[in-house]
């Protein structure tokens, strides 16, 4: 059994140490040799790309990134999966796009808005998920 100065002397010692450990890994994941964002390949059609994203509200059925809904198949690595030529036949489709009966909302984007949202999803795909590159909607399976 510790005493009251023994265990004040422990908590504190252990709130230190804790404290440090903390401080040491905030630093190191901090560090631009640890940067996964792949911050540095965002451009104009990136950002002109995550623009049409937001204002659309894809992500009112799209997930990306882990983050979104779940109606519609999940986004992240699309380009890696279906390829370029399909994403934009999606995204500048004149008829509503409707695959295993969940029907997408026609856009009809010109070629240059779907080219800025496939290089915004092309550049998501690219991001290091540290190893956790397995999609966990069951939309995005290749045989949907």
């Amino acid at each position: 059994m510790l005493s009251k100065s023994q265990a004040r002397a422990f908590f504190l010692g252990g709130t230190v140490v804790t404290f440090l450990i903390f401080i040491g890994l905030t630093i190191y994941s901090f560090m631009p040799a640890n940067d996964q964002s792949n911050y540095s390949k965002i451009d104009k059609k990136v950002i002109r790309g995550k623009e049409i994203w937001e204002s659309n509200n894809c992500m009112g059925c799209h997930t990306l990134l882990g983050e979104g809904g779940y109606y519609a198949p999940e986004l992240t690595k699309v380009i890696e999966r279906r390829g370029e030529g399909y994403v934009k036949a999606v995204l500048m489709s004149p008829i509503p796009w409707a695959p295993k009966g969940r029907k997408m909302v026609k856009y009809n984007m010109s070629e240059a808005d779907a080219e800025a949202v496939i290089a915004f999803l092309k550049w998501n795909g690219e991001i290091d998920l540290n190893g956790f590159d397995r999609v966990v909607s069951p939309l995005a399976k290749d045989n949907n």
